[in-house]
């Protein structure tokens, strides 16, 4: 890792060199400027991780110093040096954006501490830099896959978008990627910087959504042993999700007109509202304006949240998509885990493009992770892609059994392979007829969530959003 590069600033040599005696000792790489205007050529040649500046300096001083630091230098660290009678002003410097302060007369440990802590500080606003660039990377367009006509749309949308603090409504089943989507819109947005708070409003109740969302004052209700934030306020300057939102119930639904119109909300107990700036996503797989005739959905609400809609269509609507999005899949997880496995055969690829994919991107997803996983060949064959509800026994021996032990191993191969096919589409199934939604899955078919999850895990079926 390389050496810490600091410039010492103060038009008094022996400060310059002492600190840079000071600071060398410790392994720091220090240059000296004995002027503003000589430490600006310096900065403009090469960065400094750190700048310690003199306040009082003739000509620029150090306040000049700092304020050209951190509009031009942003992630340069700036360490005031004062005087007795400057305190005040290096106190003030500290609130525009200063680190710390050294007083005059130092000792060679305060300005070793001082520096410590920015070295540290430093180490934390580039992994920060870093973790912002992965996000970036992560939820930007180069992680939405697809060439197809309705995917260049949404993409066209999101670029309009993305820009702008305009609410928006994405539509589409269970699995074709609408968070990732809404994260693609955040992290290409001004508001980048500030959380992205997703919410599943399918998997809490009423009561429960209402705390999560808006908060709520201690003793407010049975169990609130303390005032605790809502996702709102937690959301402050940055971006909420709301997914599946067609699941929330009227009450709910008033409150979270008012927050759009009035943006500002009372936690449950509350009698003081809090303002709130938020940008709001909204993601929903039901028809909406059906429930407004059904009268389970507010009219005003609706009118609210479509300002922008974003339809994403089921992956058997955009066909021309499969071979990229499989082969993204293919390579994210050979990566992952340490395989080369290049592509695969056209018959393959042929299987891939015929199956309906009821589970949309999702399932595409699970399965090439579950395939990669199982596979030491570099081609995916078609035997390798186990689909549920297709007749062909994959990954068995074609070859007629000689012996009767032969007979009764294929057979015992074959009665376990039929099984877990079924199970299989068993268990996609009735996440699909409850929205991905594990609970009521497991209810709805008469297990308990923890063997219902189980059955999940053995075949790799996984809640997420990815397109």
């Amino acid at each position: 890792m390389p050496a810490t590069r600091i410039l010492v600033v103060d038009d008094e040599m022996i400060v310059c060199e002492s600190c840079k005696r000071i600071l060398e000792e410790e392994g720091y790489e220090v240059e000296m400027a004995l002027s503003g205007k000589e430490a600006f050529e310096k900065m403009r040649e090469s960065p400094f991780d750190i700048v310690i500046t003199d306040l009082k300096m003739p000509g620029i001083d150090g306040m000049e110093v700092l304020r050209t630091i951190r509009k031009e230098y942003p992630h340069t660290i700036v360490i005031m040096i004062t005087g007795f009678s400057t305190v005040e002003t290096a106190v003030e410097a500290m609130k525009l954006g200063a680190f710390d302060y050294i007083p005059k007369p130092f000792t060679p440990d305060e300005v070793l501490v001082v520096v410590s802590k920015a070295v540290e500080q430093k180490s934390l606003l580039l992994e920060n830099i870093y973790l912002r660039q992965e996000l970036q990377e992560k939820y930007g367009f180069g992680n939405i896959v697809g060439k197809s006509k309705k995917m260049q749309e949404i993409y066209r949308i999101i670029t309009k978008v993305a820009p702008t603090d305009s609410t928006v409504l994405i539509y589409g089943q269970s699995g074709t990627g609408k968070e990732l989507i809404a994260r693609a819109i955040h992290f290409n947005s001004p508001r980048r910087e500030k959380p992205f708070v997703p919410v599943d409003c399918a998997v809490l109740s009423e009561n429960l959504l209402e705390s999560e969302l808006f908060g709520h004052i201690r003793g407010s209700f049975t169990g609130a042993v303390s005032t605790k934030p809502g996702l709102f306020e937690v959301a402050d300057g940055g971006t909420l999700f709301l997914d599946e939102i067609g699941n929330i119930s009227l009450a709910i639904q008033a409150k979270l007109l008012r927050v759009l119109q009035e943006r500002e909300f009372l936690p449950v107990g509350g009698t003081k509202p809090k303002k709130v700036d938020i940008r709001l996503i909204a993601a929903t797989n039901k028809d909406l304006e059906k429930m407004i005739k059904e009268g389970t959905f507010r009219e005003d609400l609706y009118y609210r949240l479509n300002i922008v809609p974003i339809f994403v269509p089921p992956l058997k609507e955009r066909q021309e998509d499969i071979p990229l999005l499989a082969m993204h899949f293919l390579k994210k997880y050979s990566e992952q885990m340490g395989k080369k496995i290049k592509g695969f055969t056209p018959e393959a690829m042929g299987k891939l493009l015929r199956y309906s994919w009821p589970g949309n991107v999702r399932e595409l997803e699970n399965l090439i992770e579950r395939t990669v996983v199982m596979t030491d060949e570099e081609m995916i064959r078609e035997e390798h892609l186990i689909l549920p509800g297709q007749p062909e026994r994959e990954g068995m021996s074609r070859k007629i059994p000689e012996t009767s032990e032969e007979l009764k191993e294929l057979k015992k191969q074959l009665r376990e392979k039929a099984v877990e096919e079924i199970e299989r589409a068993f268990v996609l199934n009735a996440l699909e007829r409850n929205q991905w939604n594990v609970t009521k899955a497991a209810e709805d078919v008469g297990m308990l969530r923890p063997n219902f999850q189980a059955l999940m895990r053995k075949y790799n079926l996984r809640v997420r959003e990815e397109t």
